[in-house]
């Protein structure tokens, strides 16, 4: 039996599987199941909102409990310590499920569960708690494990990113502002603002991370009154115990005042977080989707993949899709926690608890698909630089009226008014060739042949270069790299390499 060591991250126990029982894999049919644990979400984020993970994390903070208040003087033996470290994993759920129907109470359920298997132990269990205690810690050691999760699929989807950008940074392209033609760009340029976005989420986590405590242990109103009266009224010894339980379950510390829980305004801080995930990965997915029917990308798509069930010539971009879906979800669910914060009675009072169940797991859950998926798809996906070469070509010629007005007036002596004319004249003329006829753009033909111009077509060819019109889009691109991104990067090295799988 694995004995339990202070302060082990859950996310990094994958062995889940084996304490998993046969029972607990069978696929009934006959019952809803979230799409998120069944074709979204990873294996990992699964288990660390599964029950294994929770209710021995519950009793990993009952042995913390138990050894805190030992070593600050309670009749607590090594002997029942040590008969509950090797019970951590030995959950009859069948045994907890027939208390909790007698009782109508989850976590006394669970203290008569845990003491049947350990009888030595029995009486010292939760001794001074309130189911706070463990319900409160547990979300947040949850949420701390689920957020280092996502920071490794956020930094590892930063890095994909940045390849992309890396390898398309000198490539022009049509850039667009309602989405309409505007002046070039480079791909790798238009992948900078992807990433730019995904860096500031990662402050953004960082910060809350770092700021995460544990509730501790402060009884029913928070003022530690049960835990006085253990001590015998040593104020002392009473804060020693928050401060101890925090360093056997990893925490810096533990939030200096609350109710019975702690304040509710976390949620919606580390939920804000997944939100601003998911508005970075809705933008990018919706640049995607654009992209695809302006056929310049493809996402990546396998041999056997049907694009539609009526057309089968259709490569639909579903997997963008599929993260504009899921991050509307987290977006809204932000909602949840923010009402959820507001509405909290005085110390405490019980309309957080189903709601919390739902939306702080399925926003991590959905969070954790997002990202897959946004790797998947930057990383495997398809620039067609020839269309990509097309596109540019069609409207180049009207942007490049300025440039040619200018060279004709700087190196023709020519008149910049008569030559502002005649542009504007076979401007006009062109436009309504491409609109009212559907004819190509052949302004700069038109250009070339008209004598008021006096231009060679070697002149022509040298001025609408079509780098001549992506500004600092390629420099932008390296600097960004070079001074934002990859020291990033470099910083987080650690948390490079997510094992990506997208199920469906």
């Amino acid at each position: 039996m694995q004995n339990f060591v202070a302060g082990d991250s859950i996310i990094y126990r994958l062995d889940f599987v084996r304490r998993m029982s046969l029972k607990g894999w069978k696929i009934l049919r006959n019952e809803y199941k979230s799409p998120l644990c069944s074709r979204y979400a990873s294996a990992v984020m699964k288990n660390i909102f599964s029950d294994d993970t929770k209710f021995s994390t519950w009793r990993k903070l009952w042995i913390a409990l138990a050894e805190s208040e030992k070593e600050l003087g309670i009749d607590i033996t090594d002997e029942q310590i040590a008969e509950m470290k090797a019970n951590i994993y030995n959950i009859d759920y069948d045994r907890a499920a027939a208390y909790e129907s007698e009782v109508r109470h989850d976590v006394m359920a669970h203290v008569k569960t845990f003491g049947d298997c350990c009888p030595k132990a029995k009486g010292i269990i939760h001794l001074g708690a309130t189911s706070c205690y463990v319900g409160d810690n547990t979300d947040i050691i949850q949420m701390r494990d689920a957020l280092v999760h996502i920071k490794r699929l956020l930094v590892s989807c930063i890095s994909a990113v940045c390849d992309f950008a890396e390898k398309h940074k000198a490539l022009p392209t049509l850039a667009y502002t309602h989405f309409q033609a505007a002046q070039p760009t480079t791909m790798g340029k238009r992948a900078t603002l992807w990433a730019q976005d995904l860096i500031s989420d990662l402050s953004f986590l960082d910060f809350q991370l770092s700021s995460l405590r544990l509730l501790g242990c402060k009884g029913t109103t928070g003022t530690g009154a049960s835990f006085m009266e253990l001590f015998d009224g040593d104020h002392e010894k009473v804060k020693a115990l928050d401060r101890k339980i925090a360093e056997k379950m990893g925490f810096p510390g533990c939030y200096p005042v609350s109710g019975q829980t702690y304040s509710r305004k976390v949620d919606f801080a580390v939920l804000s977080v997944l939100s601003s995930i998911a508005q970075s990965a809705a933008k990018f997915s919706n640049d995607i989707r654009l992209l695809s029917h302006l056929k310049e990308f493809d996402e990546p798509f396998e041999s056997k993949q049907i694009g539609s069930s009526a057309m089968a010539y259709k490569r639909n971009p579903m997997r963008s899709e599929r993260i504009a879906s899921l991050a509307r979800y987290v977006m809204t669910d932000l909602m949840n926690p923010a009402i959820t914060a507001a509405t909290q009675w005085f110390e405490r009072t019980l309309d957080d608890s189903a709601n919390r169940r739902i939306s702080i797991p399925e926003a991590f859950l959905a969070t954790d698909a997002i990202l897959a998926l946004y790797i998947n798809v930057v990383s495997g996906g398809t620039v067609y630089p020839k269309v990509v070469e097309k596109h540019l070509a069609q409207e180049l010629p009207f942007m490049a009226t300025e440039n040619i007005m200018m060279y004709c007036v700087k190196e023709k002596g020519a008149d910049r008014q008569e030559m502002h004319e005649a542009i504007r004249e076979l401007s006009v003329e062109t436009a309504k060739e491409i609109k009212l006829r559907g004819e190509e753009n052949r302004l700069l033909e038109k250009i070339l042949n008209d004598k008021r111009f006096s231009l060679s077509a070697d002149e022509m060819s040298s001025i609408v270069k079509s780098e001549n019109f992506t500004g600092r889009a390629k420099e932008q691109t390296e600097e960004f790299l070079a001074e934002v991104a990859y020291p990033v990067i470099e910083k987080n090295r650690e948390f490079l390499g997510a094992d990506v799988v997208v199920n469906v």
